[in-house]
């Protein structure tokens, strides 16, 4: 239980979970590396990934030595979040809820983030034991719909994710996101394709600066 409230907690210091969506198998743990070199302390693999628990268990072993947490995004029922977890994946996203996913996680003992939008989906996701609610698609809702799930739900950690970039990051932290999730705003595909992990780097440690900016407003 210790070390899924240490992994919560590194999510929302890290203050946004780099989505690696569609990065080829050959590459992965070079781009990984670089999004954590630039700042990125929680690394989500999609289960969509091809050969996604090996890509988990191989950024897992090349990233043992650091403060990073690893973990499964697109995770849609219990047989894939087994897999994952027996991988190493230390948290669990979904862009759906589903109540078998997030008690794979409490057995395990990893955070799990299933997705909702309304309150129902909301509480729901509580009361079946979720850790952190994972607003998707943010961008159809806008910041405000996190201090609208908020205020009458309490205190509950929220994590927007679809459609997050750099210049709406603000504008969810002061609605009281604990953390973002971001893809292609955060992890440059372009250089990925090239090769170039030096382009990976700074795109992510460009986002994690506009991170740090927008919690300390």
């Amino acid at each position: 239980m210790a070390r899924k409230q240490e992994v919560q907690q590194q999510l929302f210091d890290s203050g946004v979970v780099a989505v690696l969506r569609g990065i080829p198998g050959d590459r992965m743990v070079d781009v990984a590396t670089a999004i954590y070199e630039g700042g990125v302390t929680a690394l989500e693999i999609t289960a969509d990934t091809k050969r996604c628990a090996e890509q988990i268990a191989a950024v897992d072993k090349a990233l043992a030595d650091t403060d990073a947490v690893v973990g499964a995004g697109t995770v849609l029922d219990a047989s894939t979040a087994s897999r994952v977890i027996d991988a190493g994946a230390e948290f669990v996203l979904a862009p759906n809820l589903d109540e078998s996913v997030i008690k794979v996680c409490n057995r395990a003992g990893v955070v799990s983030a299933p997705g909702v939008m309304t309150p129902t989906e909301a509480v729901e996701a509580l009361e079946a034991g979720a850790d952190v609610l994972k607003l998707f698609p943010a961008s159809t809702v806008g910041p405000s719909h996190v201090s609208a799930l908020q205020g009458p739900l309490g205190d509950v950690p929220v994590m927007p994710t679809g459609g997050i970039s750099a210049d709406n990051l603000e504008a969810y932290f002061a609605a009281g996101a604990d953390a973002v999730g971001a893809g292609s705003a955060l992890v440059d595909y372009d250089a990925v394709e090239r090769g170039d992990m030096d382009g990976v780097r700074a795109q992510a440690a460009a986002f994690v600066d506009a991170v740090d900016t927008a919690c300390n407003e």
